[in-house]
């Protein structure tokens, strides 16, 4: 029955997509009845469900999503701790786990314990040690003060459920020159295969993003379907 349940799931997240382009998001779960469901004008996208978790390593990530050139274009040095906020499958983890070194760490973050499961399989898999799974809350970050060089949410932002309470967590966890980087579909482009709830246009980053406390440093144009957007915490 698992199967019917996760098609399903699949069929009503997002429009069809040619094979060429990224496909729709798939398998969310559905919010709890008194979350918030929207933030500043925009609906909160449903959180995606660890059934769905798969999509998370499909084989077209690597073409559209550019995973490593994504990690490169955030400079990190070995020993650096960085925050893999919602992390999912730890597809991102792993990247960031090899450009910070042993020396470094990688806390990934999320609210759901099967996809942290999925992240400590990955890990045996990969052999890497310096990945550490963390279960939080949808209203608390789970860092410690002072503790992180940098801070990466993809494809999340857009679906926590109480976005200023992340980030004023992410603000505090945040070292001296630290950094928030945000990577979400772009809203402006009308080709771009997922629901209009699972994209955001850099205004709408950058109006959100300013009263929580951050500047901007950076926004990167490079991928087919999304863009990075790097934040740094305002004086």
């Amino acid at each position: 029955m698992r199967w019917i349940v996760v098609a399903a799931l699949v069929a009503a997240c997002g429009r069809a997509a040619p094979a060429t382009e990224a496909a729709p998001a798939p398998a969310i779960a559905s919010p709890a009845a008194d979350a918030a469901t929207s933030y500043a004008g925009r609906p909160i996208a449903p959180t995606m469900s660890y059934l769905g978790a798969g999509w998370l390593d499909r084989d077209d990530r690597i073409e559209r999503e550019r995973p490593d050139d994504v990690v490169a274009a955030l400079r990190l040095k070995p020993g650096m701790v960085v925050a893999d906020i919602g992390a999912g499958s730890g597809y991102f983890s792993v990247r960031l786990a090899r450009a910070v070194g042993p020396s470094g760490v990688v806390i990934a973050t999320d609210v759901q314990p099967e996809m942290l499961a999925l992240i400590t399989k990955r890990m045996a898999t990969t052999g890497l040690a310096n990945i550490e799974p963390r279960l939080v809350k949808p209203d608390d970050a789970g860092l410690a003060p002072g503790s992180i060089d940098l801070a990466l949410l993809v494809d999340v932002y857009h679906e926590l459920a109480d976005p200023a309470a992340i980030l004023r967590g992410v603000r505090a966890a945040l070292k001296p020159g630290g950094r928030l980087v945000l990577v979400e579909y772009r809203a402006e482009d009308p080709d771009v295969p997922i629901k209009p709830e699972h994209t955001m246009t850099l205004a709408q980053i950058r109006a959100e993003l300013g009263p929580l406390g951050f500047r901007e440093l950076e926004d990167l144009e490079f991928l087919p379907d999304q863009r990075i957007v790097i934040f740094t915490p305002a004086p």
